[in-house]
């Protein structure tokens, strides 16, 4: 028997699952897909790889078009900084990269806050105009500034983008620091990109639920959803990042596999507002999906459409707008997405009823520049294989 799931709350809406077939079926020219499947390949390509492992998934409507895993999801033992190279672990200690291989999302997790953020928006328990102080008085710098749950969503906050946490010496010094914190610009006036908005966004979402950010996101998108590869870390199977070591890197770790890989989120036992999830290309293109179908999918629905409409209308919430950069020719007409550290990314646009999953781990074995002009490749090949058709 088939369960129905209904997170908002309203009248029940329902939309096909997702299913693979033809490039044709989906409205999607085959020979751009082709290319992008193939430039996809070439970046685990060669002796020093723009990123060691790569999947892809490109669809329009309920139709996944393309699908393709690429290179190793362990490939390095270590960084070898005299040569600046990877140390290659013998070819029988190598992990392939396959298609239900979890990736570190990093960023990405913003969005799974964004969406439990705007569930209780839609709720009624959060006001998006809600001064954070009111949810959390103690935290004293946001609270003096009036910084609002608009801020956070939208990185008006004007807090900065980090602090080191990770140096702190126990997590209640660390919750001090972040208590503390106040804007380096009036709230409203500037968009400075933060992790430390996605981390008040946490706390504000925990102190009104009392629930943990790992439970929200699991009982109110992931579980609903059958996203069962979307998880808060330890992730053993989960595609190696960086061997993190100062000083390019901010902590002394060694090679990370399975934890998180951004410093902050770890030392935070790696739930965090800004990161912490791993996951699959197939799932985040449920999440694609259920998003463009305006909140549901199959019999879950986790938001209805005018809440999705906030999410993803300018400024958007969480979400990034139009943005060339990396989502090339997609970029333009409403596509909405992010991007990861550690090499992930998405997009998805409304306006074709298109989406994009781009998962890699870009930083095994160390952090490099981002790979935006990859990503931005692989966009304008879908927005290439709309037009075709």
């Amino acid at each position: 028997m088939e369960r129905t799931y209904d997170v908002g709350g309203g009248r029940q809406l329902s939309a096909p699952r997702l299913r693979t077939d033809t490039p044709e079926r989906a409205g999607l020219d085959p020979e751009e897909l082709r290319l992008l499947v193939r430039e996809v390949r070439a970046l685990t390509h060669g002796d020093r790889p723009l990123a060691p492992a790569a999947v892809v998934i490109a669809g329009r409507g309920p139709v996944i078009a393309a699908e393709e895993a690429a290179g190793w999801a362990v490939r390095y033992g270590a960084y070898d900084e005299r040569t600046d190279a990877g140390v290659q672990l013998p070819p029988d200690a190598r992990i392939p990269a396959a298609t239900d291989t979890p990736f570190d999302l990093a960023s990405l997790t913003k969005l799974f806050t964004a969406v439990a953020a705007v569930q209780q928006l839609e709720r009624g328990t959060l006001g998006i105009d809600a001064r954070v102080g009111a949810y959390l008085p103690d935290f004293t710098g946001a609270a003096a500034h009036g910084i609002t749950i608009r801020h956070l969503l939208t990185h008006t906050s004007g807090l900065r983008p980090e602090l080191p946490l990770y140096d702190c010496p126990s997590h209640p010094a660390r919750l001090g620091l972040l208590r503390a914190e106040e804007p380096t610009t009036r709230p409203g006036t500037t968009h400075i990109y933060s992790d430390l908005n996605f981390l008040l966004l946490q706390h504000v979402l925990e102190r009104l639920t009392g629930r943990g950010l790992d439970t929200l996101i699991h009982d109110g998108i992931t579980h609903p959803l059958g996203m069962t590869s979307t998880v808060f870390g330890p992730c053993p199977t989960a595609a190696a990042t960086e061997d993190q070591r100062r000083p390019w890197a901010k902590t002394d770790r060694g090679m990370v596999r399975g934890e998180v890989h951004d410093e902050n989120a770890w030392s935070l036992g790696g739930v965090a507002g800004h990161a912490g999830l791993f996951s699959t290309a197939h799932d985040l293109a449920v999440l694609c999906r259920t998003l463009l179908a305006g909140g549901s999918y199959g019999p879950a629905r986790v938001l209805g459409p005018d809440f999705v409409d906030l999410l993803l209308t300018p400024p958007g919430l969480g979400f990034t707008l139009d943005q060339p950069r990396f989502m090339g020719e997609l970029a333009g007409r409403g596509a909405a997405g992010h991007t990861g550290f550690t090499g992930t990314s998405l997009v998805l646009d409304r306006a074709t009823d298109t989406f994009l999953v781009l998962l890699t781990n870009a930083v095994h074995p160390r952090r490099r520049e981002p790979i935006n002009a990859a990503r931005a490749a692989a966009g304008t090949r879908v927005a290439r294989a709309v037009r075709g058709r």
